[in-house]
């Protein structure tokens, strides 16, 4: 590594050392609060331990919460001088609503076609369990075919086991 590279390196962690600048401060509840941002107003001086830059109690001008911005923290004009080309912050971005609105319209949508595949899944289901079944109870011989590829016939067992199989996917399928 040359020399340029280290310098280099060591700005780069200067500078992340100097954003990552923290606040510590005593809650109301005793504990110890670390944050990026000033503490509330309605913490003492005596209460901010720490401030970027290393100093204790607080030289800077605190933030506070500008009504409409549903939590978000922006600095706040000073009293009585308000920007008239400054734009109203609504707390709302209509875009991200759309966006928004959008994604769930289409999850609904895709909700509705999964069932709608999922009904006429069943319902051919239904159509050739109630077809099997008719056969079934029809009293035809029914033949199937064994591992060997030879044709065999089913005894009164089998077509019992494969009438009742037949009646459950009805019973299931045909609501």
């Amino acid at each position: 590594m040359t020399p340029k590279h280290l310098l280099l390196i060591l700005a780069g962690w200067t500078f992340a050392l100097s954003a990552a600048a923290q606040w510590q401060w005593i809650g109301k509840d005793g504990r110890k609060v670390f944050s990026d941002r000033p503490p509330p107003t309605d913490i003492q001086d005596k209460d901010v331990l720490k401030q970027p830059g290393g100093k204790k109690g607080r030289s800077v001008a605190p933030t506070a919460p500008v009504e409409g911005t549903e939590g978000a923290v922006a600095a706040a004009p000073p009293a009585g001088k308000v920007d008239p080309n400054m734009p109203k912050i609504s707390g709302k971005d209509a875009e991200l609503q759309a966006k928004k609105k959008k994604l769930e319209e289409e999850e609904t949508a895709k909700k509705k076609a999964e069932e709608e595949k999922m009904a006429k899944g069943k319902a051919d289901n239904c159509e050739r369990a109630k077809k099997g079944l008719a056969s079934f109870q029809s009293g035809v011989r029914i033949s199937t075919v064994n591992a060997k590829g030879e044709r065999e016939f089913m005894d009164d067992n089998a077509r019992a086991t494969e009438s009742k199989r037949l009646q459950g996917i009805v019973d299931s399928d045909c609501k």
